[in-house]
C-alpha cells in the first residue's frame, strides 16, 4: 500500500485546482498524542487527510478550517482544556477551550491554500502578451487559449481580430467581467452588432481599463488588470460557477477540459483568490448537546439518533454520555 505525504497531497490538491487548509502542530505541551510538526490537510467538505491530534482537537481544527477557507485568512489556533490558568497569552492566536481535550494543549497553525484566479486573454497581439504576462506577475492563472470554464475575468485584446467570439464564449461561460481592448467608437459598434442582451452588456467593460493616460500595450494591460483587481477586491467578481447558457463547449474548451491540469507551484503557493472561496458542497455543522462544541458534520463523526432526532457529537465520549441518559 502507498502512502501520500502530506505535502505530496497538497501538490496534488494545488494542481487540481482544489482548495484546501494546511493544518501544522507548532506547539504541543503534553499530554497530548499530537506533537510538533504534525500536519493535515483540510478539504473544503470537511475531510482530514493526516493528522493534527485526536478527535477532540480535530472537531475544532475542522470547523477553524472552514472559516479560514471562507476569509481566506490564516490563523494560529490554541486548543486548552477547560482549566487552562496555566497556559500563556497567545495576542491574536484564535482560541478554542475543548471540554473533551486530554489536559494538554496545542497551538495549530492553519493556512489556507486557494486555487489562483483564472484570467482568459484573447489576441495574439502586444497588449495581449503584456496582459499576460502581467497577470502572471500579479499572481493570476492563465486559462487555455479558448477556454471560459471557471474564468473570473476575460481580457479580449484581438484588436479587431475574433472579438464577437471570444466575447460570446465568455458571456456564454457565465464570465462575470470581460475587458473589450478598444476605442469608445469601434467598441459600441461591435457590441450593438451581436444584439446582447442587457444583462450580457452589464458583464462587458467596452474601453477596458482604469483611466491612467495609458500609451503603450504595457501600460494598457496595467490599466486593464488594475480594473479587474479592484473588481474583484471591492466588487465582488468572482470565478464563473457555471455557463450562463446552453451552449455547447467549443472544441478547445473541451480539449481543455479533458487534459491534466497545469502543474503550478507546490503546497506553499498559491497564496489567492483574491475574494471568499465558497465550497462547492459546504460543510454542515451541528452543536454537540453534551459539551457545546461546533462540530463539523461527516462520514466520521459521532452520530446518534433519539426520537427520530439526529445529534451529532465532537467525540465517542460525548456521544455515549448523551445516549446513556435517554
Amino acid at each position: 500500500m502507498t502512502t501520500t505525504s502530506t505535502a505530496e497531497r497538497a501538490r496534488q490538491l494545488t494542481d487540481a485546482r482544489k482548495p484546501f487548509v494546511h493544518a501544522t502542530v507548532v506547539r504541543a505541551q503534553e499530554p497530548t498524542s499530537a506533537r510538533a510538526g504534525d500536519d493535515a490537510v483540510i478539504l473544503a467538505d470537511g475531510s482530514i487527510e493526516g493528522f493534527v491530534g485526536g478527535s477532540c482537537a480535530e472537531t475544532s481544527v475542522r470547523a477553524a478550517a472552514m472559516t479560514t477557507l471562507r476569509d481566506g485568512n490564516t490563523v494560529l489556533l490554541r486548543v486548552l482544556p477547560e482549566d487552562a490558568a496555566d497556559f500563556p497569552e497567545t495576542p491574536g492566536a484564535l482560541v478554542v477551550v475543548n471540554p473533551c481535550h486530554s489536559g494538554g494543549a496545542i497551538e495549530i497553525f492553519l493556512r489556507p491554500v486557494l486555487p489562483k484566479p483564472l484570467v482568459a486573454v484573447d489576441g495574439n497581439t502586444p497588449i495581449g502578451t503584456a496582459v499576460a504576462e502581467l497577470a502572471a506577475f500579479l499572481d493570476f492563472e492563465i486559462a487555455p487559449s479558448g477556454t471560459y470554464a471557471g474564468v473570473t475575468a476575460a481580457v479580449v485584446a484581438g484588436l479587431g481580430r475574433d472579438e464577437e467570439r471570444a466575447i460570446r464564449g465568455a458571456l456564454d461561460a457565465g464570465v462575470g467581467l470581460i475587458a473589450l481592448v478598444a476605442s469608445h467608437k469601434r467598441a459600441a459598434v461591435v457590441l450593438d452588432a451581436m444584439e446582447l442582451s442587457e444583462d450580457e452588456r452589464e458583464r462587458i467593460r467596452p474601453h477596458a481599463g482604469l483611466d491612467i493616460g495609458a500609451r503603450t500595450p504595457k501600460e494598457v494591460a496595467l490599466a486593464v488588470l488594475a480594473e479587474i483587481v479592484r473588481e474583484m477586491r471591492v466588487g465582488g467578481l468572482a470565478a464563473a460557477k457555471k455557463a450562463a447558457s446552453s451552449h455547447a463547449a467549443t472544441h478547445g474548451e473541451a480539449a481543455a477540459l479533458a487534459k491534466e491540469p497545469e502543474s503550478v507551484a507546490g503546497p506553499a503557493l498559491p497564496v489567492g483568490p483574491i475574494g471568499p472561496v465558497v465550497p462547492e458542497t459546504p460543510a454542515a455543522t451541528a452543536i454537540d448537546p453534551i459539551c457545546g462544541m461546533t462540530v463539523t458534520i461527516g462520514p466520521e463523526t459521532p452520530h446518534g439518533v433519539v426520537d427520530g432526532e439526529n445529534y451529532w457529537f465532537c467525540c465517542p465520549g460525548c456521544r455515549k454520555k448523551f445516549l446513556a441518559a435517554r
